[in-house]
């Protein structure tokens, strides 16, 4: 059977700060930069999922849109949007919320919830120029 990738594209703002409280203000500063200011700053992250797959002979699907929507939706969007990852987020509690760190929690959350069988990527943008991919 071919082997076909879907891709499901949602959006959530949400509001961090890239600190590590081993490190100085000053060396904070110097490594983070604007990203480390103790107010917060916000962004407009834009996610996209994809699961790879054989397509369905009874269906014609990989995987059902609507359900990968909803399971973004529980998994993702319901937990993030709106917040403030370092103070709303449990799994950023001992996490530095980088880019990178947070498109490996989101694969974690729903790789739980999707059959093995489906390869997945996660593509996260934290602005239009800036985006990391996991797996890479």
């Amino acid at each position: 059977m071919p082997r076909v990738s879907i891709n499901r594209k949602e959006h959530f703002n949400a509001a961090h700060r890239l600190y590590n409280p081993d490190w100085s203000d000053e060396k904070n500063e110097s490594v983070f930069g604007k990203c480390n200011n103790p107010n917060w700053h916000g962004h407009n992250y834009e996610i996209i999922v994809t699961l790879t797959g054989e397509v369905d002979p009874d269906t014609g699907y990989v995987y059902d849109m609507k359900k990968l929507s909803d399971l973004v939706k529980e998994q993702v969007l319901n937990r993030f949007d709106h917040k403030n990852l370092n103070l709303d987020i449990k799994e950023f509690q001992n996490l530095i919320p980088t880019a990178e760190n947070i498109v490996k929690v989101i694969y974690d959350l729903l790789r739980d919830k999707i059959e093995e069988k489906y390869e997945m990527k996660i593509t996260l943008y934290e602005t239009e120029r800036n985006f990391v991919e996991y797996p890479s």
